[in-house]
């Protein structure tokens, strides 16, 4: 392979430059911030986000989207769902070639709701939106950068792509799935980070393991409706960006969203849980769009919903987690 365009310098896109780099293939890594692009390039490490791993000398670090993209054979995108659709335009103008697009990041569009694959067909030539594949699943950075064994999905409707990503990923530490679901793998990855917030809140609130399981369980449940209800298979959800997401993502230390939730459950407010966290916290701008899309759709989602009150307008966590319990009583599937 010529080389690989990594757009995105954050913890998950450094996480997998180092991933592809170790495999022997060249990276061009672009970043937009000038702090960040002086840093990888002085030091060739990323202090603020994934320190202590040096990046190989097959990585070259660029600011110019053009010099990135020039000759790549995949493109892969590692930025906040907020950056997505001006990265994507970036990225169209800048884009001659018929590259794989491999879109690493989880989330919704918050004012849309789109998926950001959705996103990208809306900015990006007709070409190139048709080869979109989305990556996801139980990925936590600084595992990947520790090469700790983990698995992954690719998802596209077309096989052929599906298994160009799949390859591409690949590695001893590194074992990709592929599925042709791309809906359900988008929103499982998506979702999945509302659910984190709350079992964050429910471990700032000093519950425990009982609490978590059902926490867990129930939120998969509001997946899988909203999920279905927009097109996504049901069976996704039990796989890596559902069940496998959900198990990383509302356990782990190392979640983002689980740590907001924490501060949540403590009384602090979302700017301030934001702000101690000091990185993206998907789950946040998600919330507000699943949200809106469970009300669209007419889904039953009471978990999103609570989260939603805590995070957006105030609510206190201990009455967002009352009114759970004493809501309407219902069949467990229904």
């Amino acid at each position: 392979m010529k080389h690989v365009a990594l757009l995105g310098s954050g913890s998950w896109g450094t996480a997998l430059t180092l991933l592809l780099a170790r495999k022997g293939i060249p990276v061009r890594m672009w970043s937009c911030e000038r702090q960040q692009l002086e840093q990888l390039s002085a030091l060739r490490e990323n202090r603020d986000f994934l320190p202590g791993h040096l990046l190989p000398d097959t990585v070259s670090i660029t600011g110019d989207m053009a010099e990135a993209v020039a000759g790549a054979e995949a493109v892969v995108l590692a930025v906040p769902s907020s950056a997505v659709r001006e990265v994507g335009e970036q990225l169209a103008r800048a884009c001659a070639g018929l590259p794989l697009i491999i879109n690493a990041g989880k989330g919704l569009e918050s004012d849309t709701g789109l998926r950001l694959s959705e996103v990208l067909a809306q900015v990006l030539p007709r070409s190139l939106s048709e080869r979109i594949v989305a990556l996801s699943g139980p990925n936590l950075a600084v595992e990947l950068a520790n090469e700790v064994p983990t698995a992954t999905v690719v998802a596209c409707s077309n096989e052929e792509l599906s298994i160009a990503a799949q390859e591409l990923f690949r590695s001893r530490s590194f074992r990709v799935y592929r599925n042709s679901d791309i809906v359900g793998v988008e929103l499982g990855g998506a979702l999945k980070n509302v659910i984190a917030i709350g079992a964050g809140i429910g471990d700032g609130l000093g519950y425990g393991d009982n609490t978590k399981a059902t926490l867990i369980t129930r939120g998969l449940a509001e997946m899988v409706r909203l999920g279905t209800a927009m097109g996504a298979q049901a069976q996704t959800f039990q796989g890596l960006s559902g069940v496998g997401d959900l198990m990383a993502t509302c356990a782990s230390k190392l979640s983002r969203n689980l740590r907001v939730g924490i501060s949540l459950g403590r009384g602090e407010t979302l700017e301030a849980a934001l702000r101690e966290v000091g990185q993206v916290a998907e789950g946040v701008p998600t919330c507000r769009a699943a949200y809106d899309l469970s009300r669209q759709h007419g889904i039953y989602a009471p978990i999103t919903e609570q989260i939603f009150h805590v995070c957006f307008e105030s609510k206190s966590a201990i009455h967002a987690v009352i009114d759970l319990m004493l809501g309407e009583s219902k069949r467990e599937f229904e």
